[in-house]
């Protein structure tokens, strides 16, 4: 390659330079040579394409998806939308416009709409918390006994690798490869950098920022890990706290829409019921039908089962709020109770 040439031509200089001057580029091989820049730098060019944006979704989509719960979004809106759009355009053509008041299906429709774009965010969002909760209970853990073998003499790489083989859950992976790394000759802050931003938790975050400034203002390493150890202790602990704490607030506003679910219940199988059959034996009658209108006992049952389903969505997002401190935490109760509520509504009301 004209590139490869020309700089195997500098180097000779170098090292021969007594040597005569080379001679000066042609046209075609300064074309060659720009040509061949152009052409890198377009790899680059797309290779920074496909780390980021649009072109890494579509090179990765899975990827994109599944690491953050809200990313999954894209994939079940359309989907939801695809859903509802297309049993609404069905329904519309079989039985025409009225379906939309003689018939609870375009209500089914649009409460799978809503759940299938939930619930994928939901499981997602239980199972990164489960995992942040899981190597956050371990960090203590980890930042005391690795200052205990530094204090016993041994270099920080040394106590790195001893830790490594020990147990801690869904910690150890990250540990080991924190382990590897400093093996490769990667210095303790660079490491510790690259260990906090593999955790990718915001406590993990700040006690891997604090140990690592400690270590490079040449201070007591030691006390520097018992002290994120001590803090990292306290803010799981509390955390902890919160949620039992907050644990009977989020059984009140669950029980608060088993409670409307039940005199709902109770309402529509027995006064409405009755009221319904008294209106309908008063048509037969002129006189009485003076004084009791007809009860439309379908129309209320889909109005309560709105009600129902309305207040159990924004009630599991209140108790998400209340008990974790995060309303898309309160994604799983609210998918719970609109379930619940359909199938209460659909086959026993």
């Amino acid at each position: 390659m004209a590139l490869k040439d020309t700089f195997t031509g500098i180097l000779e200089q170098k090292k021969n330079p007594a040597s005569e001057p080379p001679l000066p580029l042609t046209r075609a091989e300064m074309d060659s040579v720009e040509g061949e820049l152009t052409t890198i730098t377009a790899r680059l060019e797309s290779e920074r394409k496909n780390r980021e944006g649009i072109g890494r979704f579509f090179k990765h989509p899975l990827t994109v998806l599944t690491e953050q719960p809200v990313n999954i979004l894209i994939a079940c809106v359309p989907l939801a939308l695809i859903v509802f759009i297309g049993g609404f355009i069905s329904m519309v053509k079989m039985y025409g416009i009225k379906v939309l008041f003689t018939s609870t299906v375009i209500d089914d429709f649009a409460i799978l709409a809503v759940l299938i774009c939930i619930i994928p965010v939901a499981i997602l969002d239980f199972r990164e918390q489960r995992r942040i909760t899981n190597l956050e209970e371990a960090l203590p853990n980890f930042f005391r006994d690795l200052a205990g073998m530094n204090d016993s003499g041994m270099t920080l790489p040394n106590a790195v690798h001893l830790v490594a083989g020990a147990e801690y859950g869904t910690l150890t992976p990250h540990i080991r490869k924190l382990d590897n790394e400093m093996s490769w000759g990667i210095g303790f802050v660079e490491g510790m950098h690259r260990f906090g931003k593999s955790l990718g938790t915001p406590l993990a975050d700040r006690s891997v920022d604090l140990i690592a400034k400690a270590s490079k203002a040449g201070g007591d390493i030691s006390e520097v890990l018992r002290a994120a150890a001590s803090d990292t202790f306290e803010v799981v602990n509390l955390a902890q706290e919160r949620r039992n704490n907050m644990l009977i607030y989020v059984i009140i506003v669950l029980v608060s829409w088993a409670v409307f679910m039940f005199v709902i219940a109770v309402l529509v199988s027995s006064f409405l019921s009755t009221m319904a059959t008294a209106g309908m034996a008063a048509q037969a009658t002129t006189a009485s039908s003076k004084f009791m209108g007809r009860i439309d006992l379908p129309a209320y049952k889909r109005l309560f089962s709105h009600a129902a389903m309305i207040q159990g969505f924004f009630s599991g997002l209140c108790a998400g709020q209340m008990g974790e401190g995060r309303v898309v935490a309160g994604l799983k109760y609210s998918a719970l109770m609109l379930i619940i509520s359909w199938v209460v509504f659909r086959f026993f009301i």
